[in-house]
């Protein structure tokens, strides 16, 4: 998982997704960039859970990171 400079982290990611399914204004949802053939092991690990953190948030379940 690659940092961008300015960019959200994980958990203002969560945080955002937390009050989107809470407001209940959710409708799609597009989840980009995250690509299992870049990176070593522990670097496409980090980038599908943490993909994994957000898809599950925008459900509206709580993930402790």
């Amino acid at each position: 998982m690659a940092i961008v400079p300015g960019g959200l982290t994980l958990r203002e990611g969560i945080s955002l997704l937390e009050e989107v399914y809470s407001a209940g204004n959710m409708v799609s949802m597009d989840l980009v960039e995250v690509n299992p053939r870049l990176g070593n092991e522990l670097q496409v690990q980090r980038t599908t859970n943490a993909a994994k953190q957000l898809i599950i948030n925008a459900f509206g379940y709580k993930v402790c990171i």
